[in-house]
């Protein structure tokens, strides 16, 4: 584990465009397991019948599956393939059409870290821990959107991703965005206090434009700042008790 979070989030690809109110339903499902999902593709690789799959609340303490189940809602919609609905997205440069899971795990090999965009009141519904977990598991680093839920915005902290929200007039839609763009998170450093402007820099595919967005940094107070430069709640409470266990 990094030392520290509070560096720039560079090279960053986008894994999903989404609307307004996506809920934590959308982000980690809470319905069947269906056959023909990654996850179920997982279970049946392991021998298990589909009549056996359940739920994935049933399986919540199995990460392998809770992974494969992350944005895979069948209702979610990504605008970087309108024309499909359900979990998938584009990997780019390559723009072969792969579940979250599957196009995640191949930016992991490539070291690509992943960006959501989003509009307004990202993360509606129950408060759901796997909705911020999940993300965390696939890579992404960041969330853009024009709003949070309160909780669900305080969960992408406790799991060290960062809530960054369009300031200035910005909006998802105004940006105009196909997915196949390279975002900069500039401005991270170990002096960034609640609430400051943070630039976002979004580079089109031939690299010849560079938009520079300003973005409000949703640590809103120094203990999520704290939070977040350890990697969320977890990690700073592992690296407390290394330190106190160094002193005694």
């Amino acid at each position: 584990m990094k030392h520290s979070m509070l560096e720039p989030i560079t090279g960053a690809r986008i894994l999903a465009l989404l609307g307004d109110s996506v809920t934590t339903d959308h982000l980690s499902p809470s319905g069947i397991i269906r056959r023909d999902s990654t996850a179920g593709n997982y279970l049946s690789s392991l021998g298990i019948e589909p009549k056996d799959f359940n739920s994935y609340p049933s399986r919540r303490g199995n990460h392998q599956v809770m992974i494969r189940g992350a944005l895979s809602n069948p209702r979610i919609r990504n605008e970087i393939v309108p024309d499909i609905e359900g979990g998938f997205t584009k990997h780019f440069p390559s723009y072969d059409i792969l579940s979250m899971f599957e196009a995640a795990e191949r930016y992991k090999k490539e070291g690509t870290p992943l960006v959501i965009f989003s509009g307004k009141e990202y993360g509606t519904g129950s408060s759901r821990d796997w909705a911020a977990k999940g993300p965390q598991l696939l890579g992404v680093k960041a969330i853009i959107a024009e709003s949070f839920e309160r909780i669900h915005r305080s969960n992408l902290i406790g799991m060290g991703i960062l809530p960054l929200q369009f300031s200035h007039g910005f909006t998802k839609e105004s940006l105009q965005l196909s997915g196949d763009e390279h975002v900069n998170i500039v401005g991270i450093t170990k002096d960034i206090h609640p609430k400051e402007i943070i630039t976002v820099e979004i580079i089109d595919k031939n690299n010849a434009t560079i938009k520079e967005i300003p973005t409000v940094l949703r640590l809103d107070n120094p203990i999520e700042i704290h939070y977040y430069k350890y990697g969320g709640i977890m990690p700073s409470i592992l690296k407390q008790i290394g330190l106190k266990s160094k002193e005694e």
